[in-house]
């Protein structure tokens, strides 16, 4: 591939897994399952070859920003572009062919380990269909160079994993998981394009080279009837969109119950795709976010309380997927706590190490899931490492990176936003940092309090001590019965993503930290005001190099806050087991916190939606019934049936009462003409 990036190639990417989608949804019968999985395999294959020329392409300077499409557009001599341009365009800098990479590359890993996870699914080539539509939503919106198809890849993402969510669509827990998802991001679209609407107001463009221009004028204006700065309520409205994808405290109770999905899914969705949207949408609108420090206060804060409170709740999970899915949620308050703090890059380097460590953990417990035929229950598991070597060593892999330990990837990226946190200084910093700091034990503790578990101790899978849904002989969701007792490793299209997975886990931190955070990789793409936000300066000032970062990280407080959390999970559920149900008994009204987890549910459940349906129900009596169809409907048609009848009446046919209303037309006119004689001769 030339320097200058080709358009043809950079609209194949998403259009590959696309393709793949069509076939493999609507000829699967014909294909059968070995085709969809091959066609699909093969188109995200291709996106993500194209991806890293791409990746290449920009490392050596070369940049893309033009219309691939124009849909319409609505004229408007005063507008300077000529009116409205509603467009399909690309924007390939830095941030978008990382974001490409990353994309195709776990889509790539989660294709290719569905062939075994799901081979007996009789669903099969409608769930490659999925997946493959997936990864083309995602590409899309991340790709975009305008806010109309940043919106269209926003929303279809949201769609296709509402279908992932409930593929097993007779399981009702699926159902609700699924319409509990896409209820929840609706709430938080609803926000965003409240935004959009903000900034195509005053901006006068849906591009985001236009808007980003406009944005010290806009930043100059005052909400209608407010004293609320314009860009502040802009920047809040579309961060509340991420807050929905990203799964920020309080819209963040969808992601849990979407565990419901198969596990691909979970990777996909919940590791490099659908919940990092949010943290790419706030990166990408930087210039907009950096004029307003409100807005990134207000950030700060929520990425915080999701950071700290979501980590507590990993502790006490006993499902292997929510676990993983817990601690998801926390590190996505990461990313959130360091785009508060104008570490913006520091946030998408988090991002991408995470995607890596992330699918790797959902992908061992999917590997775990099926050598335990099922079970989901980390009570009933022990001793699972001399069964499956290679899920375990690679789950190992991923929870040293997912605590931060020196000189895996999750270490570089998570040190990284710990200190951009202590340096910055806007409005709600002390807490974030307290949040972070807190959050590097609680990560420690969930993470190998599962890893021991699973891995090592009794094996307790023998006799079951918590039997549940997925007992031996019990049929489980993919339709077949479990004939086997001991576990065993997957084969290998199952484990050969592990592998693939478990390299950048290790090493990719290594090697991009200085491009990403101190190079010039992310100029152009990513807008920080030095002056005023200075948590990116201190931070170039205090790196010496990645070897140097590791090796002082052994005497920072983070590392001995990991390591404590290594070692009491160890103390906790390898040498004393009863020290956990002590606690639990002493502290139950905190666990019953914990386990109705903050009862935000039974909030939603029980007061939100009452009030939403009463406000509904409101909107349809009074504005549907009683004033749209009641009043303009039915009465102006009631209205012009009794002008209809009066003129019937008049109209009778009748030539007596024509000759009669002819004369008292002619008395009345007469008499009003006359009128003013007549008063003034009676002196009236």
């Amino acid at each position: 591939m030339s320097a200058q990036l080709s358009p043809t190639l950079l609209t194949i990417v998403p259009l590959a897994p696309l393709v793949g989608a069509i076939v493999a949804g609507l000829f699967g019968k014909q294909i059968g399952r070995a085709g969809a999985h091959w066609i699909t395999c093969l188109g995200v294959a291709v996106s993500f070859v194209i991806s890293a020329l791409v990746l290449q392409d920009v490392l050596g300077g070369a940049r893309y920003n033009a219309t691939v499409y124009e849909w319409m557009t609505i004229a408007d001599s005063a507008s300077p572009r000529g009116g409205l341009k509603m467009e399909v365009g690309f924007l390939v800098d830095g941030l978008t062919a990382m974001m490409m990479c990353v994309v195709t590359f776990v889509s790539l890993m989660v294709h290719i380990y569905t062939i075994g996870y799901m081979e007996d699914d009789p669903g099969y080539q409608r769930f490659f269909s999925y997946i493959s539509l997936f990864t083309f939503s995602m590409l899309m919106l991340v790709m975009s160079n305008n806010f109309l198809q940043l919106f269209f890849g926003w929303e279809a993402v949201g769609l296709v994993s509402y279908l992932l969510i409930g593929f097993w669509y007779t399981k009702p827990t699926a159902v609700f998981a699924n319409m509990k998802a896409f209820i929840v991001n609706r709430v938080g679209d609803f926000g965003f394009i409240l935004g959009i609407g903000l900034l195509l107001a005053y901006g006068g463009s849906l591009n985001y080279s236009d808007t980003f221009a406009k944005g010290a004028e806009i930043a100059k204006l005052t909400l209608p009837g407010t004293d609320w700065s314009l860009i502040t309520v802009a920047c809040i409205c579309l961060f509340i969109g991420a807050m929905g994808k990203s799964a920020q405290f309080p819209l963040h109770v969808w992601l849990p119950d979407s565990m419901e999905g198969p596990t691909p899914i979970s990777a996909l969705i919940h590791a490099a795709t659908m919940v990092t949207a949010g943290i790419f949408m706030v990166a990408r609108m930087s210039p907009l976010f950096e004029l307003s420090d409100a807005a990134l206060s207000f950030v700060m804060v929520i990425g915080a309380i999701t950071a700290l409170f979501m980590g507590l709740l990993g502790i006490i999970q006993n499902d292997i997927k929510r676990v993983v899915a817990y601690s998801t949620l926390s590190q996505l308050g990461y990313m959130t706590v360091a785009l508060g703090a104008s570490a913006y890059s520091v946030a998408v380097f988090h991002l991408m190490t995470h995607a890596f460590f992330k699918a790797l953990l959902f992908l061992g417990a999917g590997s775990v899931i099926i050598g335990m035929h099922h079970d989901q229950d980390i009570r009933n598991m022990g001793g699972l490492a001399k069964y499956m070597p290679i899920t375990w060593i690679t789950s190992l892999i991923g929870s040293l990176a997912l605590i931060g330990t020196p000189l895996f990837a999750g270490f570089y990226s998570k040190d990284s936003i710990i200190e951009a946190v202590e340096a910055s200084h806007l409005a709600g910093s002390g807490f974030a940092y307290f949040a972070v700091l807190a959050g590097v034990f609680i990560t420690a503790f969930y993470s190998f309090r599962m890893y021991f578990l699973v891995f090592h101790g009794q094996e307790r899978f023998r006799h079951k001590p918590f039997p549940g849904e997925h007992d031996a002989h019990a049929e489980d969701e993919h339709g077949h019965a479990d004939e086997h007792h001991d576990p065993h490793e997957s084969r290998w299209v199952v484990t050969i993503p592990l592998i693939a997975l478990a390299i950048p886990s290790v090493v990719i931190g290594y090697f991009t930290i200085g491009p990403m955070l101190f190079g010039d990789f992310f100029t152009g793409a990513i807008v920080v005001d030095a002056e005023h936000h200075e948590a990116m300066k201190e931070l170039a000032e205090a790196f010496h190099g990645p070897l140097a970062m590791a090796t002082h990280a052994f005497s920072s407080p983070v590392f001995w806050l990991a390591l404590a959390g290594v070692v009491v999970a160890y103390f906790f559920y390898m040498v004393d087991p009863r020290i956990p149900a002590m606690i639990q008994s002493r502290f139950q009204p905190l666990y019953k916190l914990l386990d109705n987890k903050y009862y935000m549910d039974w909030i939603n459940e029980n007061l939100v939606a009452p009030a939403a349906r009463a406000a509904g129900r409101g909107l349809w009596k009074g504005g549907d019934v009683a004033l749209i169809d009641g009043v303009l409907i039915d009465g102006s048609a009631s209205t012009v049936g009794g002008i209809a009848s009066l003129t019937r009446f008049l109209q009778s046919g009748y030539l007596y009462w024509y000759a009669l209303v002819m004369i008292l037309g002619v008395v009345g006119l007469m008499s009003w003409q006359l009128w003013p004689f007549i008063a003034n001769l009676l002196g009236l």
